[in-house]
């Protein structure tokens, strides 16, 4: 039985993933890099710190991580209002879900906090989404399942009982490590093959998760 709902955020509720990598884009060759999908591939979901030490390795950087994410963050939060959109089928999801009696929900993001706040400020979802976890809280980013089970314990559910909605594989490998069922809908930068040893629930829009959850 579902007692909770935890949903990443970036390319689950909002059409981000594209403006992080138009801003990722950006940022790498204003230093003189190249950064294209084979090697964003090989990062995407991760948490900004693990994100940045892979891309230092790659690049043989010579900046910090906290300076990179910095910037980073920087170029998003002034995105994020004018370019992130809402996901087909997010608010009507969002709205069933805060309709429903003793069923806690949040968001479990690999984002600081900073660009969660942004975000749902930007989609108006403050009031509709009280509570908001990000990975930095934790030890271990996704894929490491720490995140979701940190949210499951605020949430005050075991992690069996919760169902994660999820866009990438890394993260879809976090909410399994975690326990929990996870429901996916691929985003741009996946395809549903990726999932298939990770779990078997792939949808095609967050519509049809819905339907699911009301079955």
């Amino acid at each position: 039985m579902v007692k909770a709902i935890i949903f990443d955020m970036d390319g689950t509720l909002v059409d981000s993933e594209v403006i992080w990598d138009i801003a990722e884009r950006e940022m790498f060759a204003d230093m003189g890099h190249e950064y294209n999908d084979a090697v964003r591939e090989q990062v995407i979901g991760l948490r900004l710190d693990e994100f940045f030490e892979k891309l230092i390795a790659i690049y043989d950087l010579d900046r910090t991580v906290d300076d990179l994410q910095a910037e980073l963050i920087e170029r998003m939060l002034k995105k994020i209002p004018e370019m992130v959109e809402q996901k087909q089928g997010a608010q009507a999801l969002i709205e069933w879900v805060a309709s429903q009696d003793n069923m806690p929900y949040c968001i479990a993001s690999s984002s600081p906090m900073s660009i969660i706040k942004a975000t749902v400020e930007a989609q108006n979802w403050t009031t509709l989404i009280p509570h908001l976890f990000t990975a930095d809280d934790v030890e271990k980013g996704k894929p490491a399942p720490d995140v979701y089970l940190y949210a499951a314990e605020k949430l005050g559910v075991a992690p069996k009982d919760c169902v994660a909605i999820e866009d990438s594989p890394n993260g879809a490998r976090s909410a399994v490590a975690a326990g929990m069922t996870c429901y996916v809908v691929p985003d741009s930068h996946s395809s549903p093959e990726k999932f298939a040893n990770i779990t078997p629930h792939v949808f095609t829009s967050l519509d049809d998760v819905l339907s699911q959850l009301q079955g």
